[in-house]
């Protein structure tokens, strides 16, 4: 059973640990901040809607940001708490393969005086793994309805959060003119659309990554010279993103030329 003794007046969020069998409160929260996420607007509008509407006890979502890695998905979960901690809201993370005690995590959790997220970072089955039937109780419940003082906010890079195969298209069928999905595909989808809010998220094109990387340096005066280090940078590794943004600030802060 989860631990219900931490004290979640001072306790922004925990994390389950297994082998503990119980929530761990965490020490060293990550300071970023809602404004410094760039790029994003778009999802950051959609998040910060559903969120106090859940904070304000109104119909909300669980939610599901998907897409290219080092976007900002979990960053904008980060942010997120550091926003609306002094509003209630609570971060519980729980690892995919701790699914299993989903249910008793949330039963411990419900009659709590605050909003809770259970949040899965980097959400993804594979074939024959059956953690995910955990994770449909609470996010639709069964005989009993979910806690309203729950939602789940998951991050992944599967739009469907389960491999997608070739075959499974083609077991597909056409009857009297109309589709019929394969069982494989209706499971496949069955799970993510069980999120209500489902948020997109696509690599940075070349000026949302400069503008991520002036919100870094905002002190430096010579941008060329900035941005000129910040693409031969990321064209090195292949990527533009917020993740490489960030490994950008973190090689490159106190230079010479860009202090």
């Amino acid at each position: 059973m989860a631990d219900n003794t931490l004290d979640w007046q001072s306790i922004p969020a925990a994390v389950w640990r297994r082998h503990r069998s119980g929530l761990r409160a965490i020490r060293r929260l990550d300071p970023i901040q809602w404004q410094a996420l760039t790029g994003i607007d778009r999802q950051k509008e959609a998040l910060a809607r559903n969120t106090e509407r859940f904070l304000a006890g109104e119909p909300s979502n669980n939610v599901l940001l998907w897409g290219a890695r080092g976007t900002g998905k979990s960053s904008l979960i980060k942010a997120l708490l550091n926003r609306y901690r002094d509003q209630g809201l609570r971060i519980i993370e729980v690892d995919k393969d701790d699914l299993v005690n989903l249910p008793e995590i949330v039963d411990d959790i419900c009659d709590l005086p605050f909003r809770f997220l259970i949040f899965c970072d980097d959400l993804s089955f594979d074939a024959g793994e059956t953690g995910y039937k955990a994770l449909k109780s609470v996010l639709e419940g069964s005989l009993e309805l979910p806690p309203e003082n729950v939602r789940v906010y998951a991050t992944s890079n599967r739009r469907h959060l389960m491999p997608e195969y070739m075959a499974d298209n083609l077991n597909s069928q056409v009857r009297d003119g109309e589709l019929h999905p394969a069982e494989a595909i209706e499971e496949q989808v069955s799970l993510a659309d069980r999120f209500g809010l489902q948020l997109s998220f696509y690599p940075f094109p070349q000026a949302v990554y400069l503008q991520a990387v002036d919100g870094l340096f905002p002190q430096v005066a010579d941008r060329d010279a900035l941005h000129q280090e910040a693409i031969r940078f990321a064209t090195a590794r292949g990527v533009r993103n917020g993740r490489t943004a960030q490994q950008f600030f973190r090689q490159y802060a106190g230079d010479s030329r860009f202090s």
